[in-house]
């Protein structure tokens, strides 16, 4: 049985560390692991893999790989692979939604006191050596205080999730959007709602975080007519992908202040262009895909023990947590339109 891990990024983070395919290769000896840090050549490999560890897979990649059983790819994000062949083919595909959803989590909450407390803000100031009180005060937005808010949550996968509960933790009012809402409503929510009402929750949410899967139904989905049905003193959190916010429709809102202020971390065209006016909105907090940035992502309790766990239970029999045919609550099946 062979075992091909091929990453190759930029960013030096998203590659896998060469003593994961070491650990590998020790805890489990029945298996050929081949570990490689670029994707040139790799056809060879996917001949006779029945196990791929990997961000990307290109169709014509699929054809050549017969023997392919399980695909795991290290990022919360599976939309790009979610190509014909894959939806409609046996193969079981996985993620590590559950690896960075309590981190991204995390980010979100910082998000929120950000804006709450106009720290960007204060930070433009000090960097004038401006004592900026009455400004802070006056220009804008005031600030305001994080308890008894409304927080609307666009899906309630792995994020959403952890997000409620810290917010509920903290006194805020949690109601969410997702496909199923008779399902066991999750700790921390209100309420929870249909797609078919996000405007109803987005009129509700003095803080709206979207961290849905990107699919077709969620492509687009904060446009013109969502901003116009939010408050106007509502801020926007996109920490799922850069396509789920039409990012001229939401610069024009920030611009007219049709809402008080937004915080992205997912850009439709990354890295972010310097010509995008995006940049030059006061009212808009940007951090540049940091969300799920943590110094212990490929640590053992992180990515290797979701992966090493599921290569277990694929070896000796029990159900591994696919995202392929949706067993688990939260997980997104291929080809659906899922909120999670």
């Amino acid at each position: 049985m062979k075992l091909l891990i091929v990453v190759h990024h930029h960013f030096d983070l998203w590659n896998v560390p060469a003593w994961f395919a070491e650990k590998l290769r020790a805890d489990f000896p029945q298996i050929e692991v081949v570990y490689r840090t670029r994707y040139d050549g790799i056809e060879q490999h996917l001949r006779d893999a029945e196990i791929l560890f990997a961000f990307l897979l290109r169709p014509e990649q699929f054809r050549l790989a017969p023997n392919l059983r399980w695909i795991h790819a290290p990022t919360a994000a599976v939309h790009q692979l979610l190509f014909p062949e894959l939806v409609t083919s046996d193969v079981v595909l996985t993620n590590a939604r559950e690896v960075h959803g309590p981190v991204v989590a995390e980010h979100v909450m910082a998000l929120i006191f950000a804006l709450a407390k106009k720290i960007p803000q204060a930070a433009r100031l000090q960097q004038k050596r401006t004592w900026g009180q009455e400004t802070i005060w006056n220009e804008g937005p005031r600030p305001r205080e994080v308890v008894g808010a409304t927080l609307g949550l666009i899906g309630l996968g792995s994020i959403g999730r952890t997000v409620a509960r810290m917010a509920s933790a903290l006194g805020m009012r949690v109601i969410a959007v997702r496909e199923h809402p008779e399902k066991e409503r999750p700790e921390g929510v209100a309420a929870v709602y249909a797609p078919s009402q996000i405007d109803d929750v987005l009129s509700q949410s003095e803080y709206v975080v979207v961290a849905a899967p990107l699919t077709e139904a969620t492509h687009g989905l904060i446009n013109a007519d969502r901003l116009a049905a939010m408050r106007p003193d509502a801020f926007l959190i996109n920490v799922g992908r850069g396509p789920h916010v039409d990012e001229t429709a939401l610069a024009d809102a920030l611009r007219s202040r049709r809402i008080a202020g937004a915080a992205l971390d997912v850009f439709e065209q990354e890295p972010l262009p310097a010509e995008s006016p995006l940049w030059a909105l006061e009212n808009l907090l940007i951090t540049p895909h940091t969300a799920s940035l943590t110094e212990k992502l490929w640590q053992r309790q992180c990515q290797y023990a979701l992966f090493s766990e599921n290569l277990r239970r694929y070896l000796s029999g029990p159900p591994i947590a696919v995202i392929h045919r949706g067993q688990a609550d939260g997980l997104l099946e291929l080809g659906s339109s899922m909120f999670r």
